[in-house]
């Protein structure tokens, strides 16, 4: 039996090209969802672009047919708008007018005439105002990713014998089938999966404080080459760290694009910050041109062309995580530290104003094409799987994308842990010989003693 999919405004406004993702099975537009859609055409945001790249797909099928009788689409499906459906009965305290609750009502109305109606939204509250009514709702799955448990990490704990593990910096190498894992109740021992790429802390089977760090790289398991470096005076603290310093640190005609998910405290930010730092003031080898920051967020994508001020005025608040650990990098001392702030503003002044460092908001980067730059994107599970895709594609020769966030602090509506942009590239990306990436745990924090118990006790 066929289906019928009514698609409520977020799934087109997140993802315009949804309408082709539901096989051959009809699709329903509500006439209030194009009332939606107009109203968002005109922004000069990642809502208004995707408004009106929904407007040019209708537009193109408007000319095959009549889109109120239903059009074919390519994949065999039928489209449709739908306009009637008004006077269906919902609960009294239920606003007739409200967006939300006509599309409700129309779902109604379609299940009455014996459609198989699913209703397709991303709005939880919607989804359970629809479980009332006894319409079937579910979110847009197309763009998903594995639940977080299950998603790519990025590394491994594996083990091996003491003579492989003495050989192995000798060596220079070990064979994959050296390493294995004990399955649950440590019952038996098997060689694991390895992805490109991938991270591995070797234990010593016969003890397991006694360990090496290596990555695969498609082939073996190799030493990791940076172990020793002290980017911008930092010296990591953990294997995590070392993982990530290895990623860092490696030059971007290997890893244009690095991913790091993981709690606060982690030093995700800072150590993004401090090899940038190294490799653009220390080496002085001309590879990075500058350090290029941009922070997602939802006012400053949909609001920054309405205040005062020069673009850095006005994406000078949303820095402030920024400066802090900038302040931390430029001044390691800590006793001396805050010991002039002027002193300390003027050496992080200086930063910006020699354009070592410039920040930008996400909305400006689309069209562009950035060569030989260290670009962070701090807070990157606040985009969209779109907007990722958008970053990435900008990258020119030379320039190294680093994707950071905390795929459990997400706070952009319509998103979660399994659909947004920083979890989505983790798994896209995944295997690819040009990008190196790792999870970050809750004991790698390394922020205070109080950060780490509350990312411990407060789960």
């Amino acid at each position: 039996m066929k289906k019928t999919f009514v698609l409520d405004t977020n799934v087109l406004l997140q993802t315009p090209y949804a309408l082709y993702s539901f096989g051959d099975n009809t699709i329903v537009i509500p006439e209030v969802v194009l009332e939606e859609l107009d109203k968002f055409k005109k922004e000069n945001t990642e809502l208004g672009a995707n408004a009106r790249h929904a407007a040019r797909i209708l537009d193109d099928l408007r000319e095959k047919g009549n889109l109120n009788k239903g059009v074919k689409l390519e994949n065999g499906g039928t489209l449709r708008i739908e306009l009637n459906y008004r006077n269906v009965k919902i609960p009294d305290s239920w606003d007739d007018s409200n967006n939300d609750n006509r599309i409700l009502k129309l779902c109604k109305g379609l299940q009455e005439d014996k459609e198989n109606v699913f209703l397709v939204t991303k709005d939880i509250f919607v989804r359970i105002k629809a479980d009332i009514l006894g319409i079937t709702a579910q979110d847009f799955f197309a763009e998903q990713v594995p639940e977080y448990e299950k998603q790519y990490r990025g590394r491994q704990e594996v083990y091996t014998t003491k003579e492989k593990l003495d050989d192995f910096y000798s060596k220079g190498y070990m064979n994959k089938d050296d390493i294995y894992v004990y399955t649950s109740g440590y019952t038996e021992k098997v060689i694991p999966e390895l992805t490109v790429n991938e991270f591995l802390l070797i234990h010593s089977e016969t003890n397991e404080k006694q360990t090496a760090l290596g990555r695969y790289d498609g082939k073996n398991i190799v030493p990791l080459a940076f172990l020793k470096e002290r980017p911008f005076g930092v010296c990591p603290r953990n294997a995590g760290q070392k993982f990530m310093q290895e990623a860092l640190m490696t030059d971007a005609d290997k890893a244009p694009l690095v991913i790091i998910k993981g709690p606060a405290g982690t030093a995700k930010t800072f150590y993004s910050l401090a090899v940038g730092l190294h490799k653009i003031m220390v080496e002085q080898n001309k590879m990075y041109r500058k350090i290029l920051v941009c922070r997602p967020n939802v006012k400053l994508d949909e609001d920054i062309g309405f205040l005062p001020g020069t673009e850095q005025e006005k994406i000078a608040p949303y820095l402030r995580p920024v400066i802090d650990n900038l302040e931390v990098l430029i001044d390691n001392d800590e006793n001396e530290r805050y010991s002039s702030e002027k002193e300390l503003k003027d050496k992080i002044d200086e930063l910006f104003d020699r354009k070592i460092i410039t920040a930008e908001a996400i909305a400006f980067i689309r069209g562009r094409s950035i060569v030989k730059q260290w670009v962070i994107i701090d807070e990157a599970q606040n985009l969209t799987p779109k907007q990722v895709k958008g970053i990435i594609t900008r990258a020119g020769a030379g320039t190294k994308i680093i994707l950071i966030g905390d795929p459990e602090q997400i706070d952009q509506p319509f998103l979660d842990i399994r659909t947004n942009g920083l979890c989505y590239a983790s798994e896209r990306m995944k295997g690819s010989h040009l990008c190196y990436q790792l999870t970050l745990f809750d004991e790698e924090c390394e922020r205070s003693e109080l950060a780490y118990e509350s990312a411990r006790r407060m789960l």
